[in-house]
Formats: structure tokens, C-alpha cells, sequence
């Protein structure tokens, strides 16, 4: 394991419990550290744990005054923000039950969760989310009280069910002068085994499940994860994903109560890449779409650059291909490769790291879907120390991490402390851990099947290798084979798609076929850039997606994935054959992916039946209309008649055959 140095400074989980005992332990012995930052305005605000735990107290003393009950759920609505954070530890703080949505749904998606839920108090953030559960209310049976933080839009609201965050301070403040020491009385009666979260899982085949999480799910889970890497009081991160995302609340609350660290919240959405530059976070994580598309800044800056920096950058990184991985691990490295890679990085890598706000990054993480080799390599030859950890909601994230100098491109990493991982024999990753969850809410057939034999069966296919390292090959429904009996793994073919900068998303289809066809969506900023620096004229995404350059320029790129997979024993088969590029970015509010960007398959298969068909068929075109949902939340259609190409494949490597024989 890395190295376990300040493990002696962190509270005993055994006495500290719950989180509103973390935040206490915190106020007492890192009162003056910072625990949190927001900018608000163009200026960073801080506050100490101190303050924190007596905004927390005084919040939770007004949800007493408001009748709240041990076990009401209370659902959080809406971006990073400090006071939507605290509200989880204020929720907890009184006995109720924190449900974080994604703020990004549409009232009707959030409507599932909250009825699920039995949301009985709600926190929005703004105008927006208060919208929402207006339109929702006389359809919600139990939600009783909505808390809103944001004024603006929403003060001349006269709905008797609304109440200003600052209003309820400000009773909470009062009922604790008459009441002193009541919300300590509650966080007292917290005990391990509470439910202290219910996050609801992305959905992609169906409704959303809620997660029922206890303290100790959670607790020992982040715990062992603050251990692996040391993270310590003087870490600081940046909270900009889905706070409904339970990665977020790993990272932004879990891990932060018990290693005392500071959690930044940006300006907004637009400014986070601005604030991460200025905020420089030690500690960072992202998901494998976030790392794409930031490579992909990175490669239209580039070509946007003059030659001389231009060749300057393309030189310097073949240095760090050949030789930066070994740099970062330790190894050894020639004289002129360490001379020539130290002057890349006072010209390239230093200057890049810089802009894009990674380099004081101590530890980097992603995780949430398989990241393609080829970008993982692109940000360690540059000096980021980027890992994989691989977890879920129902694991508390954290069930195997990368350990410093055995990080590999293709794999996991090794079990944490107190998880065991076994591989049954359908190739299905099953695990034991202190974090799995307690149960599914309402519905316990789901929770014995997910359960059975007391082993949690993750849906994950995959393996360990020699060296004991996880290695992912996809959903294990997804891994399919096709009728040649060649193996296909969706997600590794898509992976490898989505390395070029021009490509957004890509969805390849197999199973049961006579070979892999793939729909595949352009980055509309990328080939933008492209386009202008070129003068090709156009009008929307589906003028730009249907030209033929375009097509020419993806044709390339799945040539290369098509020579990259023959080279690959196991998937040497599943070369892409045809293709088609779609006439719209896939959207979560068409229900083409899930909250967190994942590929809802089915709901694709179905929805572009048309296209699918064509696909597999002498077709050189086929044409649909699909639905599609505007920002304002009307619908409409739009039609296509989309060309579709043959792909360049490549015959198996001789070896391969001679292997075989």
C-alpha cells in the first residue's frame, strides 16, 4: 500500500461514527484549518471547521424548529455549493436522511426519486430547482417544506411551503438560546450502522435504484482510501461534479470529515476550469470524459498554435511518450532523455500543467467507466500523477485503487484494506467490503439478487491478473461475442474511438452479429475548429456531421482503432466494419445517456433501430426521424438521411495465427 504517513493524525472511526462527530472532532481539533472555499463574486471565501460545524448546528437547530423527525429524508437539488454540502452533515446532524438529485434533470426525471424517496424537506439551491418542485409538489404526497439558498428570482414567491435558507439560520440560531446543546443530544444518538445517505444509481436500464448507505458503509470505505494515499490536513480539492454523483460525495465530504482536508466549490459551471487554475488542487478528480475533453482543449489549441510552437509541442511529447512514465515512477532513464524531458517540461508539460490547473497535483483519480490507455499514458508522460480506482454506489466507491510505481494503463488496481474480490465463472467481479450497501430501498428482490451467496455481484466482467491488479473488460451484459465466436467488448472498442480529440462519443454494436458496426458522434468543437481553420462552411451540428471531410476524417481514425485491435489477440475479431455518423450529440434529456454520461444501450438500440439496421445490411444510406428535447424542455423531431461508410479493416498479425495452430 502507499504510504500510510498521517494515518496517526486521523480520528478513530469507532468513536467518531457518524459524520456530525467527524465535524465535531474537526471543530476541536482543526478549528482554524479551512474546510471549505467558495467563490462567489470573483473572490475566494473561506471558512474554518469551526465555522462549519456552527453553521451546521445552527442550520439543523432550525430543521428541529421546523419539526423535522429522525428518518425524514431531505432531498439536496442543485450545483457545489458549500451550503448544499453542509446540508448532508445537517441532515445527519438531526437523524434524517440526506437524498442528493442531479441538478441537471428535468422535473419530470426528478420526480421518481423524490416519491421514491418520500422526500419530506428539500434544499434548492435557486430558482431553477425551486421551479422544479413547485411544478412537482401537488404531485408529491409527502414533500412538506422546500429551503432555498439563492434569493434571486425567488423572494416575491408567496408559496407558504417556501423558506429562505437564512431564515431557518436565523430560528435555528433563536431555538438554540432557548434549546442549548439539542443538536448535540441528536448527533449522539447517531450510531455506525444509521443510514447516513440514499444516492439513487445512474438508471441506465430502468429506474434509478436508491442506495441505502450507512455510516460505516461510508466511513471505512473513505477511510482506507485516506490511508492508501496519506491524504492529509493540508490537501485541498476542487468540487465541481454532480454533487448527486456518489464519486462526488466520496471525494467532497466523505473523505474530507475524516482526513480534514479543504473542499473548493467554483464561481459556477462555466468558470470551472478558470478556478482550477487559480485554485491549483492537490488532490483532483475526474472522470474519463472530463480527461477527453480537456485533451481535446489541449489538441485545438494546438493546431490553432503557430508551426514553431506547434512542432515544439509534438517533438516534446514524443520525449514524453518514450520516457515520462518512467520519469514519474522512479525508473531509470538515459542521461539525454532526462536532459531532453527536463527542458519539455520548462517549454511544454510545466507551461500545460499550468494552464489547465493540474500541477500541484499530488494525487489525480479517475474512475466511473474505463479510460482509453493512450489518454492515461498522455497525462502521466507529462508528470500528472493520474490513477484508476475502480467503486460503485453500492460499494461506497472504494474497492481497489493503482499503488504508486504499479500503475498500469489497462487495470484497477489492487483491493483496499478489508475487501476481498473474487471472479466467478461467468468472468462477473464479485466483491465483500465494509462498504457495501445496506440494501436497495423498497425492493428487496433487487437487493438478494445483487446479494446472493453474500458476495455483491458487481455486473463488471473481468480478471486479476498475475500481479494481482483488476483489469475491467466492460459491463458484463454488454460483453457479447460475435457469430464467428470473436469477442466483443463494447466499451474497449469505444474507448479507443474516443482517444481522437474529434470524436465525442461512440456507441459499437456486435453482439450476436457477423461483425461491429458503430455509431459515432463528432466533437462539435474540435471539427469546429477544424472547419474554420479550413473555411468549410456550416450551419448547425448536422450540416458539420454530414460533410463529406468530416467522414473522411472519422474513416481515418477508425482505420487506426481497426489496426490498434488486430494487434490484440482477444479482440483482434471485433474490428469496426461500417459506420455512421450520428445527426445529433447524444443527450441525457433524450434519455441516450444517464446523469453521468453513461451509454443507456438499450435505449439506443432501440431508438435507432433505423440506422442499426442499415448498418448491417448493403445500404449505402438510411434515414430517421427522431425526437429530440430542447434546453426549455419542449420537443421536436428531426429527420436525416445519414451516409454510411465501409471501414479499412486488418488482417490478425501472423503471430497470432501461428499461435493458434
Amino acid at each position: 500500500m502507499s504510504a500510510a504517513s498521517g494515518a496517526s493524525a486521523l480520528p478513530d472511526i469507532k468513536t467518531y461514527d457518524t459524520f456530525p462527530k467527524l465535524l465535531r472532532y474537526n471543530a476541536e481539533h482543526r478549528a482554524k484549518k479551512p474546510a471549505a472555499r467558495e467563490k462567489d463574486l470573483g473572490i475566494w471565501q473561506s471558512w474554518t471547521w469551526s465555522e462549519v460545524k456552527d453553521e451546521v448546528f445552527g442550520m439543523a437547530a432550525g430543521l428541529l424548529d421546523m419539526g423535522v423527525q429522525r428518518g425524514d429524508r431531505i432531498a439536496i437539488i442543485g450545483d457545489n455549493r458549500p451550503r448544499l454540502y453542509w446540508m448532508i452533515a445537517i441532515a445527519q446532524s438531526v437523524g434524517a436522511v440526506p437524498v442528493p438529485i442531479y441538478q441537471d434533470s428535468v422535473a419530470d426525471e426528478m420526480k421518481f426519486p423524490l416519491e421514491h424517496a418520500e422526500v419530506r424537506f428539500a434544499l434548492a439551491e435557486d430558482q431553477e430547482q425551486v421551479d422544479k418542485l413547485i411544478y412537482l409538489k401537488e404531485h408529491l404526497s409527502t414533500l412538506e417544506f422546500v429551503i432555498y439558498d439563492d434569493q434571486r428570482g425567488v423572494r416575491d414567491y408567496q408559496q407558504d411551503f417556501l423558506f429562505d435558507y437564512e431564515d431557518v439560520r436565523k430560528r435555528g440560531q433563536e431555538y438554540l438560546a432557548k434549546n442549548p446543546g439539542a443538536v448535540d443530544v441528536e448527533v449522539d444518538k447517531g450510531k455506525g450502522d444509521d443510514v447516513c445517505i440514499i444516492p439513487y444509481t445512474s438508471g441506465t436500464t430502468g429506474n434509478p435504484k436508491g442506495v441505502l448507505l450507512t455510516y460505516d458503509n461510508m466511513l471505512k470505505a473513505a477511510y482506507a482510501g485516506v490511508v492508501f494515499e496519506g491524504l492529509r490536513e493540508d490537501d485541498q480539492v476542487l468540487a465541481y461534479l454532480p454533487l448527486a454523483w456518489i464519486g462526488d460525495t466520496a471525494f467532497s465530504f466523505a473523505q474530507s470529515y475524516i482526513a480534514g482536508f479543504c473542499v473548493a466549490c467554483p464561481e459556477n459551471s462555466d468558470t470551472v476550469l478558470t478556478d482550477l487554475r487559480e485554485l491549483g488542487p492537490s488532490y483532483f478528480f475526474a472522470p474519463p470524459r472530463i480527461f477527453e475533453n480537456i485533451l481535446t482543449q489541449v489538441s485545438i489549441r494546438i493546431e490553432d498554435a503557430g508551426k514553431l510552437k506547434r512542432d515544439m509541442f509534438h517533438f516534446f511529447m514524443k520525449v514524453a511518450r518514450k520516457v515520462g512514465v518512467n520519469i514519474l515512477e522512479g525508473r531509470s532513464v538515459s542521461a539525454k532523455d532526462r536532459l531532453l524531458y527536463a527542458l519539455g517540461e520548462m517549454l511544454v508539460y510545466g507551461p500545460l500543467k499550468n494552464v489547465l490547473g493540474l500541477s500541484r497535483v499530488r494525487i489525480g483519480y479517475t474512475a466511473g467507466e474505463a479510460i482509453g490507455p493512450d489518454i492515461f499514458d498522455f497525462y502521466r508522460s507529462i508528470g500528472i500523477n493520474l490513477k484508476q480506482l475502480y467503486g460503485s454506489t453500492e460499494t461506497s466507491v472504494f474497492v481497489t485503487i493503482q499503488p504508486d510505481g504499479q500503475i498500469k494503463p489497462d487495470t484497477v488496481g489492487v483491493p483496499l484494506e478489508g475487501v476481498e474480490l473474487k471472479v466467478d465463472d461467468t468472468g462477473e467481479i464479485l466483491i465483500k467490503s465494509p462498504g457495501i450497501f445496506k440494501e436497495y430501498f423498497k425492493n428487496p428482490d433487487a437487493t438478494e439478487e445483487a446479494k446472493s451467496g453474500g458476495w455483491f455481484h458487481t455486473g463488471d466482467a473481468g480478471f486479476l491478473d498475475d500481479d494481482g491488479h483488476l483489469k475491467i473488460i466492460d459491463r458484463a451484459k454488454d460483453v457479447g461475442k460475435l457469430n464467428d465466436g470473436s469477442l466483443f467488448a463494447p466499451k474497449y472498442i469505444e474507448n479507443k474511438l474516443k482517444f481522437f480529440p474529434e470524436i465525442r462519443e461512440a456507441v459499437a454494436i456486435g453482439n450476436g452479429r457477423d461483425y461491429v458496426a458503430a455509431l459515432i458522434n463528432i466533437d462539435p468543437e474540435a471539427v469546429g475548429n477544424w472547419a474554420e481553420r479550413n473555411n468549410v462552411a456550416y450551419a448547425s451540428y448536422q450540416e458539420l456531421a454530414a460533410l463529406p471531410q468530416v467522414y473522411e476524417m472519422v474513416r481515418e481514425h477508425v482505420a487506426k482503432v481497426n489496426r490498434d485491435l488486430a494487434s490484440e489477440e482477444r479482440v483482434a475479431g471485433s474490428q469496426i466494419k461500417r459506420f455512421l455518423v450520428l445527426h445529433k450529440l447524444l443527450d441525457a434529456d433524450d434519455g441516450e445517456l444517464t446523469r453521468t454520461s453513461k451509454v443507456r444501450r438499450s435505449f439506443i438500440a432501440d431508438k435507432y433501430g433505423p440506422l442499426i439496421e442499415g448498418l448491417y445490411s448493403d445500404a449505402s444510406t438510411a434515414s430517421i426521424e427522431t425526437e429530440i428535447t430542447f434546453e426549455d424542455g419542449r420537443k421536436g423531431t428531426l429527420k436525416a438521411d445519414l451516409k454510411i461508410v465501409d471501414a479499412e479493416t486488418v488482417s490478425p498479425s501472423a503471430s497470432f495465427s501461428q499461435a493458434a495452430e
